[in-house]
């Protein structure tokens, strides 16, 4: 784990998504944090250590989703598939499938396995899959404001976690989509999917990425924006976390009641006309529930202690 000293920073932007606003000013107290996204190795000797299933690998109660078709009731989960004819841009439907049999063990479906991919961030877990593991480390989510200023390193208000360009003298800092999504990636950063966790520079704290390869899991509930900022310096927030659970519900699906979580850092599925989200200041709401095959994890241990469990 990469110690981060207590500070405080610019929380937020004003100049992209809706839900970024408005910039405004945070503390955080120092905090121990994951140097890579939890890996397909570390959450393999979890499972084998507390006999832990995902939810992925359990079917559906439909008690728990009202209307649910009864052929959708099987083990699953959401997997990336480049679609085939022209797309809606607002339609997600359209290049995700939830997949039978697709889980951490086998990220692209079924016989897909996990050959080479050991250093590779672990996929389709839900938050409460994240949580377990964390507790079983003796650690625990970040907040949202933790996972941000560790995702700047030092650089606040910077517009990437690496300075003011994407792609420094085309440099490629992160693994992220180069081309038009959903169906023509290029794959100028080497990747099609995800990548080992060091294939791409740390940032200033030494840290991982913190940005793209996959999306990771906050301890926050969701909210659709930011606070206002303080109007003295007495008032910045300190250590905040996050909306409440009742706020946190998706407003286009009333009849389902599963509060959402905030994730950060965007993925490898990220493109510049696309979901923009390559940034510290980005955020995405995914209900508690869902797995797919570009959300994973990291974990901190707070109070700046370290102890033999976390080790």
């Amino acid at each position: 784990m990469i110690f981060v000293p207590a500070g405080s920073f610019w929380m937020g932007s004003d100049h992209h998504y809706p839900e970024e606003r408005p910039a405004h000013r945070v503390s955080v107290d120092g905090f121990f944090i994951d140097e890579t996204p939890v890996t397909n190795a570390q959450f393999a000797e979890f499972v084998a250590a507390a006999g832990y299933r995902t939810f992925a690998e359990f079917a559906p109660d439909p008690r728990d989703y009202p209307g649910i078709l009864p052929e959708m009731l099987y083990a699953g989960s959401l997997v990336f598939r480049e679609p085939a004819g022209r797309v809606d841009l607002h339609d997600w439907s359209q290049w995700w499938t939830f997949l039978k049999d697709a889980n951490w063990r086998q990220p692209h479906g079924p016989h897909s396995g996990l050959a080479g991919l050991d250093d590779h961030p672990v996929v389709h877990v839900t938050y409460h899959d994240a949580r377990a593991y964390a507790r079983w480390k003796g650690k625990d989510l970040p907040t949202e404001a933790e996972w941000e200023f560790a995702a700047r390193g030092g650089l606040d208000r910077a517009e990437y976690a690496w300075g003011s360009e994407l792609s420094p003298d085309g440099r490629y800092m992160a693994n992220t989509w180069q081309g038009s999504f959903p169906k023509v990636n290029r794959k100028l950063d080497g990747y099609a999917r995800t990548s080992p966790v060091k294939a791409f520079p740390p940032n200033g704290y030494g840290l991982y990425d913190m940005i793209g390869n996959v999306w990771e899991w906050t301890s926050d509930w969701f909210a659709p924006k930011h606070e206002a900022d303080a109007t003295k310096a007495c008032c910045i927030p300190k250590n905040p976390r996050g909306g409440p659970e009742a706020a946190s519900y998706d407003p286009c699906l009333p009849q389902i009641k599963i509060p959402r979580k905030v994730l950060k850092g965007g993925s490898h599925l990220c493109a510049p006309n696309y979901c923009r989200r390559y940034r510290p200041a980005a955020r995405h709401a995914e209900a508690i529930d869902t797995s797919t095959s570009h959300v994973g994890f990291r974990c901190v241990v707070r109070n700046g202690e370290m102890n033999e469990t976390v080790s």
